[in-house]
């Protein structure tokens, strides 16, 4: 999941990235309206968690224009004020959810899953190839019944092919998916994950090499 944090106060930015990393999220910051609203025009976001009050262009008018030309990403705003008339207006401007500051770490995550799977197709809730099973919501991977210890990035790359059922999932795209803006395109980090991945689920290969594409399950 791709998730972009649009909020100015640094210690609140920093804080909120660093959780939904550890999370094994793909986080992007904006520092301002004007730079969130041309990060969420470039990058594929699933959810957009945008504070209410940002420089150069308010959350305001962000929201309203994501509601407008990005109606499939969800915006989750945050604001200093709880009072019933905000949360009202807020979802007026197109906010797929409100939530006031300060808030809970664990509920401000909640939150961004539960907009995300609003997003998905209808899935079931642990997804399955073989005898491998993930569960989203625990982030728990087992193998015929063994658990597998997967790091952030070893997740996500496996929800992302375990996601297409079987279709082919470029590089590019995991990259896009798992990692975050910062992420050098010329990395061969997506092949060295993909290289652990395999080597923690065992055999027979979960994870196949489609040359010239990608990889699929």
């Amino acid at each position: 999941m791709r998730v972009l944090v649009a909020e100015d106060e640094r210690r609140v930015a920093d804080a909120v990235v660093r959780g939904l990393r550890r999370e094994g999220l793909a986080v992007d910051h904006a520092p301002d309206g004007e730079q969130a609203l041309f990060k969420a025009r470039v990058n594929d976001y699933d959810v957009v968690v945008l504070d209410r009050d940002l420089p150069a262009l308010h959350g305001d008018d962000v929201c309203r224009t994501l509601a407008t030309e990005q109606p499939d990403t969800k915006v989750l705003m945050l604001t200093a004020s709880g009072t019933l008339d905000d949360l009202v207006d807020g979802l007026a401007l197109g906010a797929d959810d409100y939530l006031a500051k300060p808030f809970a770490f664990a509920e401000l995550v909640a939150r961004v899953h539960a907009l995300a799977r609003r997003n998905a197709r209808a899935r079931p809730p642990v997804l399955t190839a073989g005898d491998v099973e993930l569960d989203p919501a625990r982030r728990t991977v087992t193998r015929d019944g063994r658990t597998v210890e997967l790091t952030p990035k070893e997740f996500g790359v496996l929800e992302a092919l375990m996601l297409a059922d079987g279709a082919t999932v470029s590089a590019e795209e995991l990259l896009r998916r798992v990692w975050d803006e910062h992420a050098d395109p010329f990395t061969n980090a997506v092949r060295m994950t993909v290289m652990t991945l395999r080597r923690k689920l065992g055999d027979p290969p979960v994870v196949h090499t489609v040359v010239g594409a990608g990889y699929r399950v």
